[in-house]
């Protein structure tokens, strides 16, 4: 008796204390659900349920990595231009609101989300930099490596690269058709090795296959892009550590990523082109100034702002070159017209390169953009959060603190603005064909792969050079048609693979912030 006794004095008041401890949690909960849904500022928005209270639905779309399918059914499902998506966050899909969240005269600034992106705390890059003076510093130093005249200098080294994609690619001396080939997969490491030898000095050799770990780094900067994309609704996840316990392979291949990613930058500056006059991306990165404050990088600044061009620029040129391959081989009419416009424009291969003549193939253009509107790289939204004063979108009044945005995906298939959203037709980006003047602007006004505003993409020319010369110099030189039976699917959808994911003319794309792809897969043949 006398030991139960002592124990019961030692054991009851944890007891109490516990029991104390759960009923003020449960009542915090509670309290939390109850405001969420029916007193906070946002709870007039329609929205799915759990989103009302509860900011892992977002988390568990975007480990799903259907976030842009999701979002564009969200809209489609409660009809409505505003969706409340996250306890805190509402998403806009309406030209107006585009210009509204993301012009230059916005009361906005990047949200919490873009917590999670940089290894190094506080080394933020032009990409994650939250605070709007330390972005605006770091685009005026970012934009001397972006100037008419840096990108003419990098053409060469473009160009190369090009050449050695179509030769994998499409390459053969029978004047057959070749093997089906991945398109994905080289034009991944087209994007790849251009960036690298752009960003870095020397080309990652992902086309040649010279060095098998460098070819594994383009899916560890996917996992990496998933891992970000999946903690951001909830930097809390990040800033604890605690993703590392939910998160343990796209956090291992994280920090694989970043390792293989800080020894290119520490190879470069150790290199003999260090201090040469080679004028790529690294060298304005190294040498420019901001004309503001007299300001460069700072060394842990490189490394960031390095890493940021090759994530977006391996990811924009490979995701939108494959998507065009894929609607060009899906349709034949709209391959034949690019093939001629090309052909009447230029008498060699060789001749394709930047300049007038390029820019006047219109129908090259078209096809790219239709491609960017269907399949844009960076589907989902662009998380933005309102700062003080508040801000009015779409007529309603926001406090501060709110997070918005648009989604792309959705915008870009938004009926309402767009005709037969999910056709592919080039023409409708050629006025006096399958366009006016009005249903041009509308298009206009919801077309966004690259953003826009003060945080637009700063690399947008340097895509379009990539983009137009790979594509022309491809079409000009080979026929292209999708591979026999099963594998010629792939890269298309299907009924099976879920909602959203049904239209086999669609190219299929999985949301990582940034996106992954497989397919289609092709045949080539020299054209005579």
């Amino acid at each position: 008796m006398a030991l139960y006794d002592e124990l019961s004095k030692d054991i009851v008041p944890w007891l109490y204390t516990l029991a104390t401890f759960v009923t003020i949690f449960s009542v915090y909960v509670i309290s939390l659900i109850t405001y969420r849904i029916l007193f906070h500022p946002l709870a007039k928005y329609p929205g799915p349920f759990l989103a009302k209270f509860m900011e892992w639905r977002d988390v568990y779309h975007a480990y799903r990595e259907d976030k842009h399918l999701d979002l564009y059914e969200l809209h489609k499902r409660f009809v409505r231009p505003i969706v409340r998506y996250g306890p805190n966050t509402l998403s806009f899909n309406h030209p107006a609101a585009l210009r509204a969240i993301y012009g230059h005269k916005a009361n906005v600034r990047k949200s919490d989300f873009y917590l999670s992106f940089p290894a190094t705390p506080g080394a933020v890059s032009t990409h994650t930099a939250i605070k709007r003076s330390v972005h605006a510093r770091k685009r005026r130093v970012m934009s001397h490596a972006f100037s008419e005249a840096a990108l003419k200098g990098v053409e060469e080294y473009v160009l190369a690269h090009i050449r050695l994609y179509i030769q994998k690619l499409a390459g053969g001396s029978s004047g057959e058709w070749t093997e089906p080939k991945n398109v994905s997969k080289w034009s991944t490491y087209l994007g790849f090795d251009v960036m690298g030898d752009l960003s870095f000095g020397k080309s990652f050799n992902m086309l040649e296959g010279d060095i098998p770990e460098n070819r594994e780094a383009a899916h560890l900067l996917a996992q990496a892009a998933k891992r970000h994309n999946t903690t951001g609704p909830l930097p809390w996840l990040h800033q604890s550590g605690f993703d590392r316990i939910l998160f343990r392979k796209l956090n291992k291949d994280r920090d694989q990523y970043m390792a293989f990613s800080k020894k290119q930058v520490r190879s470069r500056m150790n290199s003999s082109i260090f201090n040469s006059t080679r004028k790529d991306f690294f060298y304005y990165l190294l040498n420019s100034k901001d004309p503001e404050t007299g300001q460069g990088f700072a060394q842990s600044e490189l490394w960031g702002e390095s890493n940021t061009l090759i994530i977006a620029g391996s990811d924009t040129t490979s995701t939108t070159l494959t998507s065009t391959i894929f609607y060009l081989a899906h349709n034949g009419a709209a391959l034949d017209r690019a093939y001629k416009e090309v052909n009447s424009k230029f008498n060699s291969v060789e001749a394709i390169r930047a300049g007038p003549e390029l820019n006047s193939c219109t129908y090259i253009r078209a096809c790219i953009d239709e491609a960017l509107r269907m399949s844009p790289p960076v589907g989902a939204i662009l998380p933005r959060q309102t700062l003080d004063g508040g801000l009015e979108v779409l007529g309603e009044k926001l406090p501060a603190g709110v997070g918005v945005g648009c989604p792309i995906y959705a915008l870009h298939h938004n009926a309402d603005f767009v005709q037969d959203p999910f056709v592919y037709r080039p023409e409708r980006w050629i006025i006096g064909e399958a366009a006016s003047e009005a249903s041009l602007k509308s298009l206009r006004d919801v077309f966004n792969p690259f953003s826009i505003g003060p945080r637009g993409c700063i690399g947008k020319p340097m895509a379009y050079m990539e983009l137009t010369i790979a594509l022309s110099r491809l079409v000009w030189a080979y026929d292209m048609q999708l591979a026999p039976g099963k594998l010629g699917e792939i890269g298309e959808g299907n009924p099976g693979l879920g909602k959203g994911r049904e239209r086999p003319g669609e190219f299929q794309m999985s949301d990582i912030f940034v996106s992954k792809i497989d397919g289609p897969y092709v045949s080539f043949r020299p054209r005579q």
